[in-house]
């Protein structure tokens, strides 16, 4: 602010001197005539630029079909458990397929998954909140929770979990190729 007051001030007739308000008005105005100029530039466009057209939104009854489609898997998935039905449960995981389950024992490939199935103990569940986020043609997002419950006398009677699976599209077939289960209260 110094340098802005000497370099404005002018003398008078003693030699003292003197700020002018005209010479620290005009200093202002160069100044933020100078900051909103490249705002202006900026937020103009070129003539010549063409705007992107949106992405085209797919119709709702595809949506529909798809997540139509996962839900039957998910059933799916969930009846083999239930029935212990190896040969059903196996034939919708892919090869590459690995799963994470809630009993903190880590990951799974398709053979210990499938090993387990004779083991396990839902007697019953229910699917609640189904959710596919498409990750192209060939790959789905989904999301869901399942209430298992266990048979009458079991310790754990019902248990809640919050689960997310990849699916690939593997020679015209989904796939899941991922399974993660988070417990929720």
């Amino acid at each position: 602010m110094r340098k802005l007051r000497t370099a404005l001030a002018s003398r008078d007739d003693d030699g003292n001197r003197q700020l002018g308000t005209s010479s620290v008005r005009s200093y202002l105005l160069d100044i933020c005539f100078f900051l909103c100029l490249p705002l202006l530039v900026l937020a103009q466009r070129p003539a010549d630029q063409k705007t992107v057209p949106p992405a085209p939104i797919q119709p709702r009854n595809t949506d529909d079909r798809l997540r139509s489609a996962f839900e039957a898997k998910v059933k799916a998935e969930w009846d083999a458990l239930k029935n212990k039905d190896k040969k059903a449960y196996a034939d919708l995981l892919a090869d590459d397929y690995q799963g994470v389950e809630v009993d903190g024992q880590g990951e799974r490939n398709k053979a210990q998954a499938i090993s387990e199935v004779a083991a396990s103990n839902v007697f019953d569940y229910t699917l609640w909140g189904l959710k596919v986020v498409p990750l192209g043609s060939d790959a789905a997002f989904v999301i869901y929770e399942s209430t298992m419950q266990f048979p009458p006398k079991s310790v754990l009677r019902y248990s809640r979990v919050y689960i997310t699976e990849i699916w690939v599209k593997r020679d015209g077939e989904w796939k899941e190729l991922h399974y993660q289960e988070t417990h929720v209260k």
